[in-house]
């Protein structure tokens, strides 16, 4: 019997057999080839972050500035990717690729380098930091990291820019090894088969909820920040809240998930 007829896909068929009515427009194609550098722009940002930390000074306050800027422009990114359809605009460029590059230099690398370079972790800094490099390595570049359709993150998501800038206060607060130990954990939690929250991707009804503390939490650190490394205690232990919940909701919904995911196959094999 003949395979039924395929109409192929067209960002697979080269510019010069897809009919001109369909193909994008010059305007198009500018759009979308400045949504890809938007993207790379915030290699700028790891730069100049990269650049304080380096020198004979380092202020950790500019640092976290440069950070949450290309924080902002990875929140962005995204959806004006999809606004323009970049993968059918631009399809010789992978997005994904580039942001994820930058991502690990600035939610990763930089953080890190920061936190050894200021001395807040006990001696051997590097020890404490390079297993987590390396863990986040294999975390962005597992391709069953982020569950979409699930609203999950594989492991620990390599929120490395926000432990670096707690490890800051906690050093302040109560000296090295608070730093140490939290960095250790979820260094481990990177390579393990556990599940975080997705926050953009978030199930019902947690989504919403989600999103309103993680505002909230962001609105914290940036009091945090006016005062940093030495803000009031109270605030550094109130901004802990958002965290504390975010890690025990992905738990529940990960058992959850994993019970809801168990029973489907149990019945499906009857």
């Amino acid at each position: 019997m003949a395979e039924p007829a395929v109409e192929p896909d067209a960002r697979t068929i080269p510019d010069a057999v897809v009919p001109p009515q369909e193909r994008p427009t010059t305007g198009q194609k500018i759009a979308a080839y400045a949504v890809h550098v938007f993207t790379a722009s915030g290699v700028v940002f790891a730069l100049l972050a990269a650049a304080e930390v380096a020198s004979s000074s380092p202020r950790p306050k500019w640092v976290f500035v440069y950070l949450a800027i290309q924080v902002l422009i990875d929140a962005l990114d995204g959806p004006m990717a999809r606004a323009v359809h970049i993968k059918v605009r631009a399809p010789r460029i992978d997005g994904r690729t580039i942001d994820d590059i930058v991502d690990y230099l600035t939610y990763t690398f930089i953080p890190l380098l920061l936190v050894w370079r200021m001395g807040w972790l006990p001696s051997g800094g590097i020890v404490w930091i390079a297993p987590a490099m390396v863990a986040s390595l294999f975390g962005f570049s597992n391709t069953a990291a982020k569950d979409e359709r699930g609203g999950f993150f594989l492991g620990f998501p390599s929120y490395w820019n926000i432990i670096a800038f707690y490890c800051g206060v906690w050093h302040a607060m109560a000296g090295p090894w608070t730093g140490a130990i939290v960095i250790v954990l979820l260094t481990i939690l990177t390579v393990l088969p556990v599940r975080f929250i997705y926050p953009n991707l978030a199930p019902r009804p947690w989504k919403l909820p989600t999103m309103i503390g993680a505002l909230l939490w962001l609105v914290l650190l940036a009091w945090m920040w006016i005062d940093y490394p030495t803000p009031p205690a109270w605030l550094m232990w109130v901004s802990l809240i958002y965290p504390a919940f975010y890690i025990a909701l992905s738990a529940s919904l990960d058992v959850r998930s994993r019970q809801i995911s168990a029973t489907a196959g149990s019945s499906a094999s009857r």
